[in-house]
């Protein structure tokens, strides 16, 4: 079965067929580095490393990039308002560009917490700005492009599939429904490839350009890096839902104007997460970091595992109360590798590969259908669930353990929950003989002894489990 997306430029599924053989051109919209990022904000980064890692899974050789918004998005999509870099700075007292630093740092560590593969390329607006003057100047050239007193302007009647991503109601925005009018602006789409700096204060981030001091657009910098690492037509684009109706629509106008290209051939976005009261965000002053999570005892990798567990454009309603649950998911499936592990038997059950190719099927399936993630997720436990009953009757040997390690191991290239770096775990010889003890005591029916035994190695954080056969099986708390 073809790996199918859901392609927003159509609004249906297509299957995938890279332009160039076995390699994939791939952009993922990045931060804008003025606050740290919060989860709701990383469950776009762990969609886009998901189907990156699905990419990867199929033997294609991906080349990620991602940008770094460290100028020019102002606080209005409008073009209207400040720059978000001169609040924090002055917010801050430090420089705009100490605080790019700062929080592109953070990002990525909070990236690497929740396992998110680092892209290929990682480029800065502030690092491009010849790029995407060289890019406006192109775009000046073919008469795309206007002045006003605050800023040079991308003319969209001039562009005639205009708003086609996020299906536009261009008569509708034109009669001023919708969208703030900067003054001056000739149609309410319009937007700026490039801002003037005001003339009675000296910015901390600008540059001289063929039409003024000042800093580039936000959209304009997507497009040329993009194009520059990428090529001017490349396979997927990333982001959020809510880059569509502005953002996104804005690239594909600038790119497609400036080449006579198709720009993208497949635009792919992850919806929300939220709270239970609505959507978590910056100006909702309700946002919760990776960090948060850590200091209530959270493992990272249960956020991601949570937002696995949802298609990535369903909307997810964040609680603890999930992710409590989640991590006790998690843990299990972490006991199952320890479990699989320990298994030192010659015992060979015959319809194990059938349990094998039956999972690997329903897996492949699920992310083939869209990144269709829960499903997968839903095999698996079935797997697990399946395997543990033949583990208990002990009809498992090393050999088909082993088997389906590397099975669980093969499905982690997707789903990036560090199950290779799960350790056997060991007790010490007087443990072990304790456990030997109550099975002993609970083989006399001696239940005084046993549950004495049992308890004096919970209080040493052994939880002991009695299995069908009258074995025991144990495991850590952490477990």
């Amino acid at each position: 079965m073809a790996l199918k997306l859901y392609n927003a430029l159509g609004r249906k599924k297509q299957t995938f067929k890279p332009i160039e053989d076995k390699n994939v051109g791939m952009y993922t919209c990045g931060p804008t580095v003025y606050w740290y990022a919060h989860i709701g904000n990383l469950r776009s980064y762990i969609f886009a490393d998901t189907l990156k890692r699905i990419l990867l899974y199929y033997g294609y050789k991906v080349k990620h990039v991602m940008n770094i918004t460290d100028v020019g998005h102002l606080t209005s999509d409008a073009d209207t308002g400040e720059e978000k870099m001169e609040i924090a700075a002055r917010r801050e007292h430090k420089s705009a560009w100490d605080i790019a630093k700062f929080y592109e740092k953070r990002f990525f560590e909070d990236s690497a917490k929740l396992n998110i593969i680092k892209p290929d390329v990682v480029c800065r607006a502030t690092d491009h700005i010849n790029e995407q003057i060289a890019l406006i100047k192109t775009l000046e050239k073919k008469g795309f492009t206007y002045t006003i007193s605050d800023g040079v302007y991308f003319d969209t009647s001039r562009l005639k599939n205009y708003g086609e991503l996020a299906k536009l109601d261009i008569e509708g925005l034109r009669a001023g429904a919708r969208v703030e009018i900067a003054e001056g602006k000739k149609n309410p789409t319009d937007f700026a490839l490039w801002k003037f700096s005001p003339k009675d204060k000296k910015r901390e981030m600008e540059w001289e350009s063929p039409w003024g001091t000042g800093f580039p657009g936000w959209h304009i910098e997507c497009s040329a890096m993009s194009m520059k690492y990428l090529g001017e037509h490349f396979d997927i684009h990333t982001g959020g839902i809510d880059h569509i109706p502005v953002h996104h629509t804005n690239e594909i106008a600038q790119s497609e104007a400036a080449t006579g290209k198709k720009f993208v051939n497949y635009w792919v976005h992850g919806a929300f997460l939220q709270l239970k009261e609505g959507r978590m965000g910056k100006s909702e002053g309700n946002i919760i970091r990776v960090d948060n999570l850590i200091q209530e005892g959270f493992d990272p990798l249960a956020y991601r595992y949570l937002v696995l567990t949802a298609h990535y454009r369903s909307p997810l309603v964040f609680s603890k109360e999930g992710l409590a649950a989640v991590q006790i998911t998690l843990n299990r499936l972490y006991d199952f590798i320890k479990r699989l592990k320990s298994v030192n038997e010659s015992t060979t059950y015959k319809n194990f590969s059938k349990l094998i190719s039956k999972v690997k099927k329903e897996f492949e399936d699920s992310i083939n259908d869209d990144l269709n993630t829960p499903n997968a997720l839903a095999a698996i436990s079935d797997f697990v669930r399946e395997t543990n009953k033949l583990l208990d009757e002990n009809k498992l040997g090393k050999s088909q353990t082993k088997q389906a390690i590397e099975t669980m191991f093969d499905f982690d290239k997707v789903l990036g929950l560090n199950l290779a770096e799960v350790k056997e775990e060991k007790l010490s010889n007087e443990i072990m003989e304790k456990i030997k003890q109550r099975e002993e005591a609970r083989a006399k029916k001696d239940f005084k002894t046993s549950d004495k035994i049992r308890n004096e190695l919970k209080e040493k954080g052994i939880i002991l489990e009695d299995q069908p056969d009258g074995g025991t099986r144990w495991k850590t708390i952490n477990s």
